[in-house]
């Protein structure tokens, strides 16, 4: 059976006022473009952050760098693109792909409110 190649596009959310599109054009970027749809799939049925509500986070606010949120959906993202090792997730922040996936942008939007504060 021969494969039939679809050469569409697909429109992800737009990422920071960008587009995100997936395409099979661009040479070899990334190997982990699932993570934009496991992005999507979650925040449609809201799996993780319903999972990360099961823990009580009793660190101190103003030295949280990292929500449990954040920190589950990275974890289960990392599992299900096949990297089991925590040690894998030092060199993935590095993907481009990864770099718009809703953890990243999260954790981002926090490290930039906790500095504006930090400044009043």
């Amino acid at each position: 059976m021969l494969t039939e190649c679809n050469a569409t596009l697909f429109d992800f959310a737009p990422v920071e006022g960008r587009q995100v599109v997936a395409a099979f054009d661009g040479g070899t970027i990334t190997s982990d473009a699932g993570a934009l749809l496991l992005g999507e799939t979650d925040r449609a049925i809201r799996l993780t952050d319903r999972f990360a509500s099961c823990f009580i986070d009793a660190r101190m606010a103003e030295l949280v760098e990292h929500e449990v949120a954040t920190m589950v959906l990275q974890r289960v993202v990392g599992i299900a693109l096949g990297y089991e090792d925590l040690n894998d997730h030092d060199e993935l922040r590095h993907d481009p792909v990864l770099a718009v996936s809703p953890a990243s942008l999260r954790r981002n939007a926090r490290t930039v409110h906790r500095r504006l504060a930090s400044r009043r």
